[in-house]
């Protein structure tokens, strides 16, 4: 006899067209306790804090949720191994105290152990990262609720290292492995936002913050807005307003025109993608370069190699990677490899700007990644900074900076949304295989991105057939996944569900281009798109992904962001104005 399946029906956290109508008729109407700017990791953190402290909260984001910096990482849920050579072991203790909480109980669903190889020249280096290796290991435990499923370090000997990734140079002394953790970082981002939802907060992508409201005598009590979908503008009031726009928080901070003490410096992070076949190996490979840390990751059936840690002083909506992040990517991972990879062996690129707070030299590799709370104007609360791993410490800070009076913040006990009961789906993942008539690595693949939501998208195909199908040019998302996007994840664009609520946009060879056409038919579906703004959608997405081919050939980042912006955006984002008093 079959064991029964039960599964959630709840509709909490749904960011449904008609949720979006609602909570924009509450933020002209309603005065929030707290209002959060930014959807980023930071911001959806913060609403997710808020909310569950029993505030009346709202969140805006003026384009999609995590459609700039969260979206754009090394996809690392990790204490940053490196900063134990700067000692700064105070950061490293926190960031793997939240990759414990985030791996065990928090997200279970989004957040698993990954392997890593750190690679040897001679007995030297396996002595000194050895200890290292193992600090982080004790940072980890100490003090800490549990490592989240992560193993102790292994030496490895250079018979051993070259069995797990066969890619790697023969001249090594062999290596050391040890575990961090892996995260779609956009999916998580979502995960936050319908988190906040679930708890009561408005979220809204597509509204962007334009300029402060202040009284007479200074303080902010809300923001001017303009809805990016509809062309309107109109007020939002609350009592706390709290900036977490990363690389923009220069901006807000100038709308108060008084001193706030930090300034933010973007670094350009570049990525690129590669198929699982153009290296061999079975884990991760972490290394020191003269500019920065080399990653090379496997992610799915693709390969993530990064990263750069450059100044970017041009447009920060559409950083652009040039041929020479491109080519220095390239060099330090053949230095590594018995291999050499090409530029015909990548088959995506991105690039992301890190938020750091302005240090005292002009390499941005010796800014601080740790945050800083400030409020520079009564009412007005920026948190800046940080890491992806540190979300929910900054967004604590950063409400109680806010409303001290609040009760203090209890999300590192509140898991979200997906996560609950996520062991037992998995356990069972042979049975939910059965049910819905799909393969296990299909449900593994919907489980490890949905968790305990994952019978939501799989009863869309039960309904309608069709959506039981892989999406065209992208086999590894089902069709159902698609329209749950737009129905439930607050996706209004093709562009967010191309390159945010998937990835199909970089895990493709084409980059989507064939995929597009039939995900604007699926979401036009939800979202009641006539022929026009089908073609228009596709049209804009097509632009993007050739304006970024284009970039990525450019010898300079001046070339690249010219190449880059001449794609059409989407999106009518404006200007952040002066701040108003009233």
């Amino acid at each position: 006899m079959r064991t029964k399946i039960s599964w959630p029906r709840s509709r909490a956290g749904q960011l449904s067209p008609q949720r979006r109508e609602r909570d924009l008729r509450s933020l002209r109407n309603e005065t929030y306790d707290v209002l959060v700017i930014g959807g980023g990791v930071t911001g959806a953190g913060a609403a997710v804090d808020a909310a569950s402290r029993g505030l009346k909260t709202a969140l805006v984001e003026s384009r999609d949720f995590a459609a700039g910096t969260s979206s754009r990482s090394s996809k690392l849920i990790h204490g940053g191994l490196r900063y134990l050579e700067q000692l700064n072991f105070a950061l490293v203790h926190e960031a793997l105290t939240e990759r414990g909480l985030l791996a065990e109980s928090i997200a279970p669903h989004l957040v698993r152990p990954l392997p890593f190889l750190v690679p040897l020249n001679n007995v030297v280096q396996r002595g000194y990262y050895g200890a290292g290796v193992a600090l982080y290991d004790l940072l980890a435990t100490a003090k800490s609720r549990g490592r989240g499923g992560m193993p102790w370090h292994r030496h490895l000997s250079k018979r051993q290292t070259q069995e797990v990734f066969p890619h790697l140079r023969s001249d090594l002394h062999g290596s050391i492995r040890y575990f961090d953790g892996q995260v779609d970082d956009a999916r998580f981002v979502t995960t936050l936002a319908r988190t906040a939802a679930s708890l009561g907060a408005a979220v809204t992508a597509s509204v962007e913050a334009v300029g402060l409201l202040q009284t007479p005598s200074g303080r902010v009590r809300g923001i001017k807005a303009f809805d990016v979908e509809s062309g309107e503008y109109f007020e939002i009031r609350a009592k706390s307003v709290i900036s977490a726009a990363g690389v923009w928080s220069d901006d807000i901070a100038a709308l108060t025109e008084q001193p706030v003490g930090i300034r933010v410096q973007a670094s350009k992070g570049v990525h690129l993608v590669l198929p699982r076949s153009a290296i061999d190996g079975d884990m991760g490979i972490i290394s020191k370069t003269r500019w920065s840390v080399l990653f090379i990751i496997p992610w799915g059936e693709q390969w993530i190699i990064g990263t750069t840690d450059t100044p970017w002083h041009l447009n920060r909506s559409h950083p652009a990677a040039s041929a020479s992040d491109v080519a220095y990517l390239l060099e330090q991972t053949n230095m590594l490899l018995n291999k050499q990879i090409t530029i015909k062996d990548v088959a995506g690129v991105y690039a992301g700007l890190r938020p750091l707070l302005r240090g005292e030299t002009d390499s941005t590799s010796q800014l601080s990644r740790e945050h800083a709370v400030v409020q520079p104007a009564p009412g007005l609360v920026l948190v800046a900074g940080g890491k992806f791993t540190t979300y929910r410490v900054m967004a604590a800070d950063a409400v109680d900076a806010a409303v001290p009076t609040a009760p203090p913040s209890g999300t590192d006990r509140l898991p979200l949304l997906g996560a609950d009961a996520y062991h037992y789906y998995w356990q069972r993942r042979s049975k939910l295989a059965r049910h819905y008539n799909q393969s296990v690595p299909m449900i593994e693949h919907l489980l490890q991105r949905y968790g305990c939501l994952t019978p939501q998208v799989l009863r869309l195909s039960v309904e309608q057939p069709q959506l039981a199908r892989p999406v065209k040019g992208a086999e590894e998302y089902l069709r159902a996944e698609i329209v749950y996007a737009a129905r439930s994840e607050g996706a209004l664009h093709l562009e967010d569900v191309l390159t945010r609520r998937t990835r199909i946009s970089v895990e493709t060879p084409d980059r989507g281009i064939e995929a597009a056409a039939d995900a604007a038919d699926l979401m036009g579906a939800v979202l009641n798109w006539d022929e026009k703004t089908r073609e228009r959608e596709i049209d804009a997405y097509h632009e993007r992904v050739a304006a970024e081919r284009r970039s990525q050939q450019q010898p300079t980042d001046d070339a690249a962001e010219a190449a880059r912006l001449a794609a059409v955006e989407i999106r009518r984002v404006r200007p952040l104005a002066t701040s108003e008093a009233s």
